[in-house]
């Protein structure tokens, strides 16, 4: 039977073997390398081949030179896919040139938005879109006639129906690794929906004929709502933690976008200005005091996983399945960065005393952030850059589904304690993998639950307490899963561990009530 979790889980297992910034990279290089072709071949009119190169030549120098000087002055590492994939949005973005007035003019927009990456901030993370604020200020300056002589403003010429397939495509890729389809999918057809409305509003004002056909289709292939929605609004820096906050910010830059609103009749909220607009709603959603992390102790909770015991210094709230990210400067950091996002493993009942667990993984080719994290003493301290996550369990009382996977245990965890703090007696089932028993991590906290838990390991577990139950070496799948929870249709269904176990799952768990991933779809 098709499952749609199934193939998504699948793909997402195959994309998670590549960064996020790179497979974007990838993707935006994919697409300039298209229009560049296109242009040779005439099928895109403007701008020009020479246009495109000598205009990204000068972003790229431009944008990696400010980079680098910056995150050299603040000791910072320098990281050369976030300035190509900058300088890359904005060749998009911006009107192509080779006259000096139009080069001048985009290296302007270039420093600007590697500028606003360390001015515009808030404990890390970026306030605006880089490339949306660089392309703004010189568009709107230049409309009050200050820059004049500057040859570009934000034109946005992917917005063509000769680029739409490939940038249809190729986003599609990037969002399915980012989990952010439904969401810039409300964000199009708001916009859509916007335009064809403003259409026919426009028709009526002038007495000409309304089409509604041509609108959509001019809404959908003739704007750049696609290119601005998969690269632009998906990105995570600027996004709120809660998937309804990022449903709110992409129906308002859905709105501005498809119906720009003129100011003093001398520039519009349209496509970029609105996705700023939308970027302060997202910080807004975001804003938190600054949390610092005091490490207390590491211990290892398996042969493999260690857990991390910190006590916070700061507000911070979460709710119980939500995860932070971490943020371990370190010297020479490599192309995954100096953040990591974990699943907190204390409840909020637990505060200020908060943990998180990790594999090891890879111990020939450890990541410079897993030699940093390693390397931490008690005593250290590390900062909090948020808490995200909509892995958290529905309200009332109706029964749940755990299914966890070695270390993705972890936000049961705290969801199990937070219960247990509460007093409350929801009716929970608990389905453990691990590969072997002494896997399972956190086993103590969990039997204390009373919890009923079926373990699925190669060899039996010793002493297991009565309401634990081995499934005798059984290989966990759709119908075994079926077979072990008889009433998993009336279960709101949670699964936390790599797409390949969810994608297995799938025929079985689309029968439950609700079904929430968390995925490990890798960094």
């Amino acid at each position: 039977m098709f499952s749609f979790a199934a193939m998504r889980s699948r793909v997402l297992a195959v994309l998670g073997t590549i960064s996020m910034y790179r497979l974007v990279l990838f993707s935006l290089v994919a697409l300039a390398l298209i229009a560049l072709i296109l242009s040779m071949f005439g099928v895109i009119v403007s701008p020009s081949p020479l246009e495109i190169l000598a205009s990204f030549a000068v972003l790229a120098v431009v944008i990696s030179l400010v980079d680098a000087g910056v995150q050299r002055l603040l000791h910072l590492p320098w990281r050369v896919e976030s300035s190509l994939v900058t300088a890359l949005i904005l060749l998009f973005v911006m009107r192509p040139g080779l006259a000096p007035a139009a080069l001048a003019g985009l290296a302007l927009a270039g420093a600007l938005a590697s500028i606003s990456k360390y001015l515009i901030v808030w404990r890390g993370r970026h306030i605006v879109n880089p490339a949306a604020f660089g392309a703004a200020i010189v568009s709107v300056v230049g409309s009050f006639g200050a820059f004049e002589r500057l040859g570009t403003s934000s034109s946005w010429w992917i917005g063509t129906g000769s680029m739409a397939i490939p940038v249809a495509v190729l986003g599609l890729i990037v969002l399915w690794r980012t989990e952010k389809v439904r969401v810039v999918l409300v964000f199009v057809l708001i916009a859509i929906g916007t335009a064809v409305v403003r259409q026919a509003v426009q028709a009526q004002q002038f007495e000409i004929a309304f089409d509604v056909t041509a609108a959509i289709s001019f809404a959908v292939l003739q704007t750049p709502f696609l290119f601005l929605g998969a690269f632009m609004v998906s990105e995570p820096l600027t996004s709120p933690p809660r998937r309804w906050q990022q449903f709110s910010v992409a129906a308002l830059v859905g709105v501005l976008a498809g119906w720009p609103i003129m100011v003093g009749g001398l520039f519009t909220l349209g496509q970029e200005r609105a996705l700023l607009i939308g970027n302060l709603l997202a910080f807004a959603f975001a804003v938190r005091g600054s949390v610092r992390l005091t490490l207390e102790k590491r211990e290892f909770i398996t042969p493999t996983a260690q857990e991390l015991t910190f006590r916070a210094r700061g507000k911070l709230s979460f709710l119980p399945g939500q995860y932070l990210e971490l943020d371990v400067p370190h010297h020479r950091p490599d192309a995954r960065g100096t953040r990591r996002e974990f699943s907190i493993v204390s409840a909020p009942a637990d505060l200020p005393t908060l943990r998180i667990a990790y594999k090891n993984g890879d111990q020939k080719h450890p990541s410079s952030y897993k030699r940093a994290l390693a390397a931490a003493e008690p005593g250290a301290v590390l900062a909090v850059t948020g808490t995200w996550g909509d892995f958290v369990l529905p309200r009332g009382d109706a029964p749940v589904l755990m299914v966890a996977a070695g270390i993705g245990v972890t936000p049961f965890v705290s969801q199990l304690r937070q219960l247990r703090a509460e007093g409350s007696q929801r009716d929970v089932v608990l389905i453990y993998v691990a590969a072997e028993a002494s896997e399972l991590a956190f086993r103590d906290e969990l039997e204390e639950t009373g919890v009923p838990t079926v373990v699925f390991t190669r060899d039996a577990p010793a002493d297991l307490a009565e309401h634990w139950r081995w499934a005798e070496g059984l290989r966990l799948d759709a119908r075994v899963l079926e077979s072990a929870v008889a009433d998993l249709a009336s279960r709101h269904a949670f699964i936390s561990g790599p797409p390949r176990l969810i994608a297995d799952l799938a025929p079985a768990l689309h029968k439950a009530r609700s079904l929430t991933t968390d995925a490990f779809a890798g960094y």
